[in-house]
């Protein structure tokens, strides 16, 4: 139960910086063009810097089998958790589409290289890359049920997808990138949590307190992200012969609180935004207990 200790305790953390956040906004220190500008530094240069640095490994091929193993339980899990959603959320897209995809580029991403270490990130990008594809093609028909708004170029020039593209060939190409380089990855990777839980922080601040607990809904839907599909996702990767640690980084994802492109994408599709922030924050206030209770079960069924 080591593991659920440790992740506890960086849930807690990351939960400071995201109150740290919101007290920011209050005060008009981070303005909500703010709040958009940091969620832009990280969505085009801090994951993407993450996922290439988590590339920068030795190349054997026990490493590539375990990638395309992880490549496939973020398959599974993804369609597990579209699945269940699209179930219980028939009439409500944004609940649909906010349980269906995580929170993993922002939050578990910087949870999975606190406890697993760095090489783990490896394993946990082919569920943020797969997600942003699902987001950008499933996602948006989901939210605006017209196929036109769906663009196959926004997938295809997705940053963290293009920046796991170029990580593999780094990886498996006997490449040496300069100190310069892989100083100025970490550099820039150390800011993926700080920058993530600040721009949480300022749409918990622009969020009604009494209006997100009263909300029935937005209980459903946490229930559902938070332990419904954790729960059907360890059941789903137990039979599976990949490594405990891809296991772990690849559920860490799955097991993340609803995801900010929901409210993203509810924004630029004139959707309900409230709503989307409401499920974003009650969920990401919920998983400081779930997170480590999913994980920590997880450890001890797969004896890590």
């Amino acid at each position: 139960m080591l593991i659920a200790s440790v992740l506890f305790k960086r849930i807690g953390m990351m939960f400071i910086l995201m109150l740290l956040g919101m007290f920011m906004f209050k005060a008009g220190k981070i303005t909500e063009k703010g709040s958009k500008d940091m969620g832009n530094i990280l969505i085009y240069i801090v994951i993407p810097a993450v996922v290439i640095k988590s590339c920068l490994a030795d190349y054997s091929r026990e490493r590539l089998l375990m990638f395309a193993w992880a490549f496939l339980l973020a398959a599974a899990s993804l369609i597990l958790a579209m699945a269940v959603s699209a179930l219980v959320f028939k009439k409500s897209p944004i609940e649909n589409f906010g349980t269906s995809f995580s929170n993993a580029g922002f939050m578990s991403i910087p949870l999975v290289e606190a406890v697993l270490g760095s090489e783990a990130v490896f394993y946990a990008a082919p569920l943020v890359g797969l997600m942003n594809i699902l987001q950008w093609t499933y996602g948006v028909y989901v939210i605006t049920k017209d196929k036109s708004t769906v663009s196959p170029k926004k997938v295809l020039l997705n940053p963290v997808l293009l920046a796991m593209a170029l990580g593999i060939i780094i990886f498996i190409l006997p490449v040496e990138l300069p100190e310069m380089v892989t100083g100025s990855l970490d550099m820039i990777g150390a800011a993926n949590a700080p920058l993530a839980m600040l721009c949480l922080g300022s749409y918990l601040a622009q969020t009604r307190l009494s209006e997100m607990f009263t909300d029935k809904t937005v209980y459903l839907s946490c229930l559902m992200r938070l332990v419904v599909i954790p729960l059907l996702t360890i059941i789903l990767m137990t039979p599976f012969p990949a490594s405990v640690t891809a296991k772990l980084a690849v559920l860490m994802g799955a097991s993340a609180p609803v995801g900010i492109n929901v409210a993203v994408f509810a924004q630029i599709h004139g959707k309900d935004y409230p709503q989307s922030v409401k499920s974003i924050v009650l969920s990401t206030v919920f998983s400081i207990a779930t997170m480590p209770a999913v994980i920590g079960l997880a450890g001890y069924l797969w004896g890590y």
